[in-house]
């Protein structure tokens, strides 16, 4: 499979796939692997569609989460993370790798808002348990049956 098709198929899985598999390391060193919603599927998520279309980036990759949260405490002591996307029937992924960053400006936290969210952040957008997580990837790495391509997402 040639680089260009690769690509392709990782931005088409990451738009299908129904979790990202967001993986932290804990205090003790440890990796922690966690679902998490998938802001790029296009069928959950059909709202943010023209706000991942307009990126620079084609392979950023933005999560929802509480500030509170141990994933994002952490983030605060180790950026480092990697975020899976799979299509588990036939054994196909892309691993992404990266630093990622806590965002708190109010004008993308407002981009990517969806209102029945209250159930998790109930003061809503203005929430400060809200934030944003960003990876703008360093690495990516796709799996297919026997094959596995290593490769820079980039600007395109």
């Amino acid at each position: 499979m040639e680089l260009e098709e690769v690509k392709k198929f990782c931005l088409e899985l990451m738009e299908t796939s129904k979790a990202a598999y967001l993986t932290t390391i804990n205090s003790e060193g440890y990796p922690i692997t966690r679902a998490m919603f998938n802001l790029r599927n296009k069928e959950k998520f059909a709202v943010f569609t023209n706000f991942f279309n307009g990126l620079d980036n084609i392979f950023e990759i933005y999560f929802s989460t509480n500030t509170s949260s141990s994933k994002t405490e952490h983030i605060k002591n180790n950026p480092k993370i990697s975020v899976y996307y799979c299509d588990a029937d036939d054994f196909k992924g892309v691993m992404f790798g990266g630093e990622v960053e806590i965002i708190d400006d109010m004008k993308l936290k407002k981009e990517i808002w969806e209102d029945w969210w209250t159930q998790y952040y109930p003061k809503g957008v203005d929430d400060p348990d809200y934030t944003l997580l960003r990876l703008k990837p360093k690495m990516a790495e796709f799996y297919s049956s026997l094959q596995k391509i290593q490769f820079k997402p980039g600007i395109d």
